[in-house]
């Protein structure tokens, strides 16, 4: 399928690095589609609409239909047979993971940080379980200490006591609370974050992602116009992308952080990117993706949430 009509100096060298990744990873944007749009409006999708509205990223009819049949499989998906067509929703495990991971990608910021750390110990699980964990830990912003022990700067443990119920390791687990005392004792923490979570490398991909969105954005700013359908595709690939960096984020605190931290920028960026979008993206979506009852409805109340001032971490 050839672009929407589009702008070729913004959206379209924004495909083309999509499409160049090896292996594409269809099953992921998926997901993303779903959280960012799907979950949004209904969360109940005809897998037909949902082929042609990706088909300029790439992705051909077998390889949607292949991966979100293993997305059933592992419980992200459900799906729904009417007559001949498929309708694929989250899972309860989907929306309890797309929630979580929520709270991050639409946040505007966090407060001053009160100095506290989650400290989890996971020396007598199996290798397997340890690596499972720390998959799905990373999405709440837990960064690896050790082999053994992750640690979030936060003392709230909702998200993870629900986390290692839903995979079964609450008594498998140690959960410690700790304290960083005073400003001279941030040094080791400052340092060991550099260290340990690779912030040189995570900086350089964030400037790197706010150097492929900016002509976009300028762009938009500038009062060009896209289609309806590439405004589609421009906030699919922005949320992506922006995704995938906060997967490799430990989510710490401004204050053990540099000044020029670039995950500012590209918090930035993507909240005014996002916001420009939203109105044309909203009317795609409910003019052409259709759900078991007809088009998809508008966007529930918590849509009005995402980067706005009420959406900042307490």
């Amino acid at each position: 399928m050839t672009l929407p009509a589009l702008a070729q100096d913004t959206l379209a060298p924004l495909i083309a690095a999509f499409r160049s990744r090896r292996p594409l990873r269809a099953g992921s944007l998926i997901i993303t589609v779903f959280g960012d749009t799907i979950s949004q409006h209904g969360n109940c999708v005809w897998l037909g609409s949902l082929i042609r509205a990706l088909a300029p990223l790439g992705l051909s009819e077998r390889l949607i239909r292949t991966s979100v049949y293993r997305l059933s499989q592992d419980d992200w998906l459900t799906s729904e047979q009417i007559g001949r067509r498929s309708y694929y929703s989250f899972s309860a495990k989907g929306l309890r993971s797309y929630r979580s991971a929520a709270q991050r990608i639409y946040n505007l910021g966090q407060s001053v940080w009160d100095g506290q750390w989650m400290l989890v110990l996971a020396g007598f699980l199996t290798d397997r379980e340890r690596d499972a964990l720390r998959r799905e830990l990373q999405w709440l912003g837990y960064g690896t200490l050790s082999p053994g022990m992750m640690a979030h700067p936060s003392h709230d443990r909702t998200a993870l006591d629900e986390t290692l119920a839903d995979m079964n390791l609450a008594g498998k687990v140690t959960v410690l609370s700790a304290q960083t005392e005073d400003d001279a004792s941030l040094e080791v923490p400052q340092q060991l974050a550099v260290k340990s979570w690779k912030l040189k490398e995570l900086g350089e991909s964030y400037r790197a992602f706010c150097s492929a969105y900016q002509p976009s954005l300028q762009a938009l700013e500038d009062g060009e116009l896209l289609s309806d359908h590439a405004c589609f595709l421009l906030r699919t690939l922005l949320i992506h992308d922006y995704r995938r960096l906060l997967l490799r984020d430990a989510d710490l605190p401004d204050e053990l952080l540099a000044e020029t931290w670039p995950g500012r920028e590209a918090l930035a960026l993507t909240t005014r990117l996002y916001q420009l979008l939203a109105p044309t993206v909203t009317d795609y979506v409910c003019h052409n993706l259709e759900g078991k009852s007809g088009l998809l409805p508008g966007p529930g109340a918590d849509f009005a949430q995402r980067f706005s001032a009420g959406n900042a971490s307490q």
